[in-house]
């Protein structure tokens, strides 16, 4: 496996392998690797002739300063997973390499970019946006991998790469949630979880779970107040929003004949510091 750290290096070697006709795919991270984002890993090596894995930790997605400088980080740890995954390639670059000048480039997507996680992290999508941009215009993959634990992010990058005119030339590849034994959804977050905290987050896919059985005999109002009050019940967790919507536009629903695909998605504080968990569920899909 080879790390790179320069721009310039990883797309020299990636003219090499596309010159022998061999397809590329990306797996975009910002590091503190888990079990996620190795499924992401073992499908692209499975589907593509070498693969891709970004550990950059973007800044301009953090509206909040002292989320980023909370954020695990540890190259070693990453590039030791990657490697066992068996991608070829990692690309670690620099924020100076990445952003040599300030990003002025502005992406906005309505209604994906602008509700839920848009609206609660002003800036947010744009810097989603940014980052990703640039790695697809470096790389120029055949496939990108995200995983549907951050479900929101893959509907607006779906509307970026339309944008950017690559649709019709990169695949975005949606991946299952990995989750733990007990429910709650991998996450590079969950390593800043206290032992306490760690032992109550599960409870937000369990209510959410309980939920499905519960919203086919009540409405989508009962439903999302019944889901809020018993997180909200749980000493140590507070919602910050649950919203059910159509998965394809991701505008509120209010009745559950308002679509065919349905989804709750949900961010929740965790403990005192406090920590931002994200999760959804599927109630018609």
């Amino acid at each position: 496996m080879k790390v790179f750290e320069k721009i310039v290096d990883l797309q020299n070697e990636l003219f090499l392998v596309r010159k022998e006709g061999k397809s590329v795919g990306l797996v975009p991270t910002m590091g503190a690797l888990h079990e996620g984002h190795a499924s992401l890993i073992r499908r692209s090596v499975k589907e593509n002739d070498v693969t891709v894995v970004s550990v950059f930790l973007n800044p301009t997605q953090f509206n909040d300063k002292g989320d980023l400088e909370r954020y695990p980080r540890n190259l070693k740890a990453d590039c030791k997973l990657v490697e066992g995954c068996g991608a070829q390639y990692v690309f670690a670059p620099s924020v100076q390499e990445m952003y040599p000048e300030p990003d002025t480039r502005q992406f906005e997507f309505p209604p994906q970019s602008t509700v839920m996680e848009g609206a609660k992290r002003p800036g947010h999508f744009n810097g989603v946006c940014q980052v990703v941009s640039r790695l697809f215009y470096i790389v120029r993959p055949n496939r990108a991998y995200f995983g549907e634990k951050d479900w929101q992010q893959i509907a607006v990058v779906k509307r970026l790469v339309d944008y950017i005119g690559m649709g019709k030339t990169l695949e975005i590849v949606e991946c299952p949630i990995v989750r733990e034994n007990d429910g709650l959804a991998m996450s590079s977050r969950n390593s800043l979880l206290t032992k306490e905290e760690r032992a109550i987050a599960p409870n937000i896919y369990r209510v959410l779970k309980e939920s499905v059985e519960y919203a086919k005999s009540h409405t989508v109002e009962e439903t999302h107040d019944k889901v809020v009050a018993d997180i909200n019940a749980v000493d140590g967790l507070e919602v910050e929003y649950f919203e059910i919507v159509d998965g394809n536009t991701l505008l509120d629903v209010k009745s559950w004949d308002d679509s065919d695909y349905v989804v709750g998605c949900i961010t929740v504080y965790c403990g005192k510091t406090p920590i931002r968990l994200i999760d959804h569920i599927k109630y018609k899909a």
